[in-house]
């Protein structure tokens, strides 16, 4: 029977299934107190309010998988050119260095240098506020990985992502407040969007580019109406159970996602569905139209989600094969550009042009740098640097047209305003009014965070 017939309401549907039993009367009375829990109740994701005022309301996270060169993209090294082929003593001892593969050149009204490589993000660059002083804590993806992602190298810890659904919930309960879209799995896996301690409601929904980015989000029964009856009953004696169970954070989060996975059904198709996307979009994107895969798609669909209150979304662009980790040649960068370089650029400029960019924090970052210095004179690759590498900033509230830091003449050591991880989490936490000190949860009996004990806001890039 099609619910929009019936002319029943949900609480006299729960009085016509106990009218026709043989239950305890008092089973009436909690399953309509359970209803009014539901209209009442608190939700996990309901819109917190920030420690003070934020200048940004969300976060689109630009994640290059495999360390990226900072020589070679957006740290120019004139001497490293000049020097190509000297010999120097490292801390692995004498190695050659090795001239940046593409040239730099002045980009924008600010002047910042970047690569030929990253033609297109050039064109923003007076949006963007570069990093040039970032450094990680080890030079091993997995490790780097979880650092850039955690704040921690050495034990599995929330993501940046839950930490944000935790501290300020979302803005549309019909989706996921931290989603991720990611065609492969990255380094460490399901660590990179994982909730750890915090409530398993805040961890990461990963997006599958393709025809169905979400699996099985249509609708089976007749009408949604008679799901949404179905889904209160079964909510009542879920909750039933969740309290005999001590508030299983687990179950709560189970729970959690069947009134989610409704609101996905209603707006989740439409979110994902670029029919409606104009020519002159797709072009700036670098979209063919009917493709649903590729980092151009990844940034379109970002924006849509940004523009329907998701809260953290997270961009991946490879797994941990096929990326940046380019130990052998450089030249294996140039398709992997190809595939970011536009649509990063499509996403900045888009977001500009709606007005959304001020109240969107868009961060660019890899897990760490790679050497300056060979062991080979003819090597055409790189190695794994953490000691310092690049990041930008782009929007909700950060200075345009900047950059800030410095490495050193070869690019090896950070040479001023040197940018931990720590300090990078705080800053993008700072951006949305949150106190990195104060966005705690107590576990295994103390508090911890994102930042741990450390970090600290720069200032310097906040406009």
């Amino acid at each position: 029977m099609d619910h929009k017939d019936c002319g029943c309401t949900r609480r006299q549907v729960i009085r016509s299934l106990i009218g026709g039993s043989l239950l305890l009367p008092g089973i009436l009375a909690d399953l309509l107190a359970a209803e009014e829990s539901r209209q009442t109740g608190l939700n996990p994701l309901a819109p917190r309010q920030p420690h003070f005022p934020a200048k940004a309301k969300r976060v689109i996270l630009l994640y290059m998988t495999g360390g990226l060169s900072h020589v070679d993209s957006f740290d120019p090294k004139p001497k490293l050119f000049a020097d190509h082929g000297k010999t120097i003593t490292t801390h692995r001892g004498d190695r050659y260095l090795s001239r940046p593969k593409w040239d730099f050149k002045p980009r924008g009204k600010c002047g910042t240098e970047i690569s030929e490589l990253f033609s297109h993000i050039g064109e923003c660059a007076d949006d963007l506020c570069v990093i040039r002083s970032m450094k990680n804590d080890h030079n091993d993806h997995f490790e780097a990985t979880l650092g850039i992602h955690t704040g921690s190298v050495t034990f599995a810890r929330p993501s940046i992502g839950s930490w944000v659904s935790y501290g300020l919930g979302t803005e549309n309960q019909n989706l996921p407040s931290f989603l991720v879209l990611a065609p492969k799995l990255p380094y460490a896996g399901g660590q990179v969007w994982g909730s750890d301690f915090l409530p398993a409601v805040h961890q990461g929904t990963r997006i599958l580019p393709g025809s169905e980015p979400i699996p099985n989000v249509t609708r089976r029964t007749v009408s949604p109406e008679l799901q949404e009856m179905e889904l209160g009953l079964l909510d009542f004696f879920n909750r039933k159970h969740l309290a005999r169970r001590e508030g299983d954070p687990l179950l709560a989060a189970r729970i959690k996602s069947f009134e989610t996975a409704f609101g996905m059904q209603q707006e989740a198709p439409e979110a994902f569905d670029l029919s409606k996307e104009s020519e002159a979009t797709l072009k700036l994107y670098g979209l063919e139209r009917g493709t649903a895969e590729g980092f151009a798609w990844q940034c379109l669909v970002a924006r849509r989600l940004a523009e329907r209150g998701v809260r953290f979304i997270e961009l991946i662009d490879t797994g941990a094969s096929n990326n940046w980790d380019a130990h052998g040649d450089l030249q294996t960068y140039l398709p992997l550009a190809k595939n970011v370089d536009q649509p990063i650029a499509g996403l900045l400029k888009d977001l500009k042009s709606r007005g959304m960019l001020e109240e969107t924090l868009v961060v660019w970052t890899t897990e760490f740098g790679r050497t300056s210095f060979v062991d080979n004179p003819d090597k055409n690759g790189r190695e794994h640097h953490s000691g310092v590498y690049s990041s930008w900033l782009a929007g909700g509230g950060v200075k345009g047209g900047i950059s800030y830091g410095k490495s050193d003449d070869y690019g090896i050591e950070v040479a001023s305003n040197l940018v931990h991880v720590h300090d990078f989490h705080a800053t993008i936490l700072h951006l949305l009014g949150l106190d990195h000190t104060k966005l705690t949860f107590r576990h295994a009996g103390r508090d911890f965070r994102l930042t741990d004990v450390h970090g600290r806001v720069i200032d310097d890039i906040i406009a």
